[in-house]
């Protein structure tokens, strides 16, 4: 058990240097949110295209985002290294908002969902280290994946309910997906809630790179989706006009027309089927695995999973192999929905076994 004492003190002294105080007296958060400011000002943080690259990591993230054709970019990307001032730690996630308000919807839960995370990370961290009978050693991968799916349950609760609150901003009709990752040493933790996707690119034993998909696009006709929807008596059916597009509805209205079962916000239907609960996945990252593509149903709606993995392998600059991504979707978006207003696309591309990257 020394290395989860080991963890759990380290985090420890890191929020409690930060406040001053004892961890464990309800400042975590705000202890948080304080080591989020100094990873901003120490370039531990990127919420904008470009890339991170910190010398002595192991992870190498390239950042591109471009607006569609619909009005402003209501997508969203961050990217923290050394994430609660762990040296082995790495938090990275993508928000597709949609409605009026959707862009500061998507905004507020990028700012709000990692400072949470950390705090209810140290919160199970802290009760699990008080239980006799816990043992980290004995199945050290199966107690890590219970104790960061408990904090993202517990985060994603919290997150929905500060935004339904949120004086400042208007979610009865405008909400956002959330797909975020957090790499652990050798694994990886995948939190989605929405229809952004996640897509592992590893080597097969023919020495081919295959798409391996990490996530299930929560559309509204998937059966377990489209069961859960129809007993809270939403309605999931397409438009005439849009064959194959299944969208939520209200029981006797048709609004708001949800491409997806799962979402902060949208408290207008929140009570007829639409959650904001994550579906967390973990998986152990080794020599074979190259990267991971994060990218919002923009790309996906257009580029394949091998399509995706070939384009950002091909890019010898791999600073550039988001913005390469995001690029070959817009194309595709004009030769494969023509008179359909492109959507806005955005990428998260994080290399494994990364080098660090030379600037001249």
């Amino acid at each position: 058990m020394s290395q989860f004492s080991s963890m759990f003190n380290g985090l420890a002294r890191s929020f409690s240097m930060r406040r001053g105080k004892n961890p464990g007296n309800g400042d975590g958060r705000e202890a948080a949110e304080v080591m989020a400011k100094d990873a901003k000002k120490n370039d531990l943080i990127l919420r904008s295209s470009g890339f991170v690259n910190i010398d002595g990591s192991n992870n190498f993230a390239s950042v591109f985002s471009k607006r569609g054709r619909k009005g402003v970019n209501q997508d969203c990307t961050i990217v923290w290294e050394e994430f609660g001032c762990q040296a082995d730690m790495l938090f990275c996630g993508i928000f597709d908002g949609h409605g009026p308000w959707g862009h500061f919807v998507a905004k507020k839960v990028r700012e709000s969902m990692p400072s949470s995370l950390l705090c209810n990370w140290q919160e199970t961290l802290a009760q699990a280290s008080l239980d006799p009978d816990f043992d980290l050693e004995s199945d050290k991968k199966h107690h890590r994946f219970h104790i960061w799916k408990h904090s993202y349950l517990q985060t994603c609760a919290i997150v929905d309910r500060e935004l339904e609150h949120c004086r400042k901003i208007d979610s009865l009709y405008s909400g956002t997906t959330a797909l975020t990752i957090v790499r652990q040493g050798d694994l990886i933790y995948v939190a989605n809630i929405g229809d952004s996707r996640a897509v592992l690119a590893t080597t097969s034993d023919d020495g081919n790179l295959v798409p391996i998909q990490l996530t299930v696009d929560f559309k509204p006709n998937l059966p377990q989706e489209a069961e859960r929807i129809t007993q809270c008596k939403g309605r999931v059916f397409c438009l005439h006009d849009e064959p194959g597009v299944h969208r939520v509805w209200l029981p006797d209205e048709e609004s708001p027309g949800l491409a997806m079962s799962r979402a902060f916000g949208d408290y207008c239907i929140k009570d007829y089927g639409l959650i904001s609960v994550p579906e967390v996945t973990q998986r152990h990252i080794t020599s074979r695995d190259q990267f991971v593509v994060l990218a919002t149903d923009g790309v996906w709606d257009v580029i394949s999973n091998e399509e995706a993995i070939r384009i950002v392998s091909s890019i010898p600059d791999k600073a550039k192999a988001a913005k390469h991504l995001v690029e070959s979707a817009a194309r595709a978006w004009k030769k494969k929905r023509k008179g359909i207003a492109m959507d806005d696309i955005s990428a998260i591309c994080l290399f494994f076994h990364s080098t660090p990257l030379s600037i001249t």
